[in-house]
């Protein structure tokens, strides 16, 4: 036997042991690689609750004073708690039955017709300021802000001021009397009370309108008005064609505020007649049936309807007049 052939082959090498620098290294580079799909996952852990981090307190908020009374209330009206008993009884529906069955306690929405006709002069008195601040008027900041400030001023006050302006011989009845008309009960007298109380509420939220449309004005391009008045456009034909079509979402939403607060107004005509004189409004009704008849129930039913109203209004005013949405393209 021949000895095996080793001439013309190499011997294996042999890598020498890695020192521990190197052990170090290696660790420290497989931690850094971890798997993509982990940290694809923690980016968007962090994503999802860092805008829920931000929403928390708006929320509690929300939830503390908004959805925990709007509960409390309807079960409220599920029973015959007269708001100083420390026991309640269940009673289902009877409360709501004893609304609808009651015509007198209805009849207090005519009143809110006076407001709504208010609300429609507020918002043409507000709509025509707005326009015509919006272009360059001479002491227009001096004049947004006189027609703001009634906003801004409380409600409680509002009425004390004008129980003074509108009593017999006062500063109405003064105005009137250079030109030779006579004194008037304009507090005192059904046909005119709701009248008085109206337009005490047109001079106050008229401002807020205002604003609201100079905002939307503000925002119509420039370059409309440019090209309008180069194809000779008159200004009424830029309101027409250019600004009431733009500003179409405010004047839907100040319909619904409007339409919202004619059906819930309280405070000018508390502080003003406190109700008397038939110009009692639905909230000042129910108030009485909570604190003067002891009803809690009853009244919490009353607000239960009175919520629904609103948002039965507001879905058909959506719903009738939807806004209009641009597609992109």
């Amino acid at each position: 036997m021949s000895a095996p052939r080793t001439a013309g082959r190499t011997p294996p090498r042999t890598l020498p042991p890695p020192d521990a620098g190197e052990l170090v290294e290696l660790a420290r580079g497989s931690a850094r690689r971890r798997p993509a799909g982990r940290a694809r996952r923690s980016r968007l852990g962090h994503r999802w609750f860092t805008p829920w981090l931000y929403l928390a307190v708006p929320l509690a908020f929300l939830v503390t004073f908004t959805c925990v009374p709007v509960v409390s209330l309807f079960s409220y009206s599920l029973t015959d708690w007269d708001g100083l008993s420390p026991t309640s009884h269940y009673v289902g529906l009877e409360n709501y039955t004893e609304l609808f069955t009651r015509p007198q306690l209805f009849r207090v929405f005519w009143v809110s017709l006076f407001y709504l006709a208010g609300s429609a002069v507020q918002i043409c008195l507000a709509l025509y300021f707005a326009t015509v601040l919006s272009f360059h008027t001479r002491l227009r900041n001096l004049f947004k802000g006189i027609l703001f400030f009634p906003y801004l001023i409380n409600g409680v006050a509002i009425g004390f001021v004008f129980l003074y302006f509108f009593q017999p011989g006062g500063t109405l009845d003064t105005v009137l009397h250079w030109f030779g008309a006579g004194p008037h009960l304009w507090l005192g007298d059904p046909d005119l009370v709701n009248t008085s109380l109206a337009g005490v509420s047109v001079w106050r939220f008229m401002g807020l309108n205002m604003v609201l449309f100079i905002g939307a004005i503000q925002s119509i391009p420039p370059e409309l008005y440019e090209a309008a008045a180069l194809d000779g456009a008159n200004r009424w034909q830029q309101f027409r064609h250019i600004i009431a079509p733009s500003i179409r979402p405010i004047v839907s939403l100040s319909v619904i505020l409007a339409v919202s607060g004619a059906l819930s107004v309280f405070e000018i005509p508390y502080v003003m007649t406190g109700g008397a004189n038939n110009s009692q409004t639905f909230v000042i009704q129910t108030i009485k049936l909570a604190f003067n008849f002891n009803k809690t129930g009853l009244a919490s039913a009353a607000a239960v309807v009175l919520l629904a109203f609103v948002l039965l209004i507001t879905w058909l005013q959506r719903l009738l007049f939807p806004d209009e949405r641009v597609e992109q393209t």
